[in-house]
């Protein structure tokens, strides 16, 4: 395996491809957190809430890769548990709780509104930061009527991993951008064009041993 410090350097190349994305509105008509293992989304989330940037919150998340042999409950559950303890009030939450994957993320939230007879035009992504690029592209597919941003908290590569990011963090990340390649192919999500320089690095990766999320 290669030096500490030229892995770090691929892993931040990596994250900040990743992490990209255009700015935010200053108000959608749902904010939407996509469930995963960080506490600090929906931090996030009920920032943007007090803020003003939607009246309603939908958490969205059953168990996940990195979830489930690690909580007892939804991710959906623990993020708005999470919300409303830093002031979001129940009758604006809504929780999710069947997703497993980020396609079926919008699938079954957008069932969920539907059925409440809720229909948003515009909605406001709230994920990890390295997710954000695909659950941009993903949701140009499985709900493209609505018009999406994203937003993430403490989006440098420094401030988010101040230690730099763990072997399954990093891994979870070369799987990511992968699937950038895959499920565009399958028609999953809207495709994504991928620098050559990056895919470099996502070889590099791999070769170090961070393939456990990549697809075989």
């Amino acid at each position: 395996m290669r030096e500490r410090a030229a892995r770090m350097d691929d892993a931040r190349a990596l994250f900040d491809f990743l992490s990209a994305a255009p700015p935010a509105p200053e108000r959608a008509d749902m904010i939407l957190v996509l469930g995963n293992h960080e506490l600090r989304v929906p931090e996030y989330a009920a920032a943007l809430y007090r803020r003003g940037a939607a009246p309603l919150v939908v958490c969205s998340g059953g168990f996940g890769k990195l979830t489930a042999a690690r909580w007892a409950e939804p991710e959906a559950v623990v993020f708005a548990r999470r919300c409303e303890e830093l002031g979001v009030p129940a009758e604006r939450l809504r929780r999710e709780t069947r997703s497993t994957n980020t396609g079926e993320n919008f699938l079954f939230t957008r069932a969920l509104l539907e059925a409440e007879g809720l229909r948003p035009r515009s909605a406001l992504l709230v994920t990890k930061p390295y997710m954000a690029k695909r659950a941009l592209a993903t949701a140009a597919v499985r709900w493209p009527e609505a018009v999406w941003a994203v937003g993430t908290p403490a989006v440098s590569f420094e401030t988010y991993f101040p230690d730099g990011p763990g072997d399954e963090e990093l891994a979870v990340m070369v799987g990511d951008l992968q699937r950038l390649r895959v499920y565009a192919d399958c028609g999953f999500q809207a495709p994504v064009e991928v620098p050559e320089a990056l895919w470099a690095v996502y070889e590099r990766l791999v070769a170090d041993g961070y393939d456990g999320h990549v697809i075989r």
